[in-house]
């Protein structure tokens, strides 16, 4: 059973909780990130990105709006929040591909992505943040070439991370450019990517080596290339 549409206490736009960021209180009157929502107690759901956040801070909307959803006005908003959630969201989306690493459904290594990529068994194709151009561009052919899609746009993304924090959270050498491929593990991997994406901003996140999906990533509005639907839509 999937679980039930929740409500941004700042736009009051219903979405997935899967596209939104759970706030818990903690005991000591802390508001922190609870991105995996497993705190216990009552939860309050975001779904704007960090500049919008960072306004609500400032003006004391946010504090308002959880007042209201905890049903009390003993809460401490730190001034931090917006990077406490950052840094909770990228360690999230870095846990996963770890998860997904020793679960054997993503590749390292151009050689066996390409060979991935062109026998049609890539779901989805990330890159570190300081991958050459042309090792891009060629994974990025021969996925069009595997996939039947000559000619399209459809390339990976690349993520805000150079390859050492990769490295690390693999627990592989010089990871440079990953390859998923398990289309159930893409999922998984293009969720927790676009709710960590969506809320750094386009500042902070380069810009998108994918163009052929655009999606929505908080509720109303449309965030950066869909990490979910990189490749599904054109299966």
């Amino acid at each position: 059973m999937s679980d039930p549409v929740r409500s941004c206490i700042l736009t009051r736009e219903r979405a997935d909780p899967v596209r939104l960021i759970r706030l818990a209180l903690a005991s000591d009157g802390r508001v922190l990130p609870d991105v995996r929502a497993k705190a216990p107690g009552r939860g309050a759901w975001i779904g704007v990105a960090r500049p919008e956040l960072e306004q609500a801070v400032a003006k004391g909307k946010l504090r308002g709006a959880l007042a209201r959803a905890f049903k009390t006005g003993d809460l401490t908003v730190p001034g931090d929040l917006p990077d406490l959630i950052a840094a909770a969201l990228e360690r999230n989306a870095l846990d996963r591909l770890g998860l997904e690493a020793r679960a054997g459904t993503i590749a390292t290594g151009a050689e066996r992505i390409e060979t991935a990529a062109r026998s049609g068994k890539l779901h989805a194709l990330y890159h570190a943040a300081d991958a050459s151009e042309d090792g891009r561009r060629k994974l990025a052919q021969a996925w069009r070439v595997g996939s039947d899609r000559e000619g399209s746009d459809l390339k990976g993304l690349a993520l805000p991370v150079e390859r050492p924090i990769l490295s690390l959270a693999l627990g592989r050498e010089n990871v440079v450019h990953i390859g998923v491929i398990d289309r159930t593990a893409a999922g998984r991997l293009g969720e927790a990517l676009d709710r960590w994406l969506y809320f750094i901003g386009p500042e902070l996140s380069p810009a998108p080596c994918a163009t052929a999906a655009q999606g929505a990533s908080a509720p109303g509005t449309a965030g950066p290339a869909s990490a979910v639907r990189l490749h599904e839509e054109f299966e």
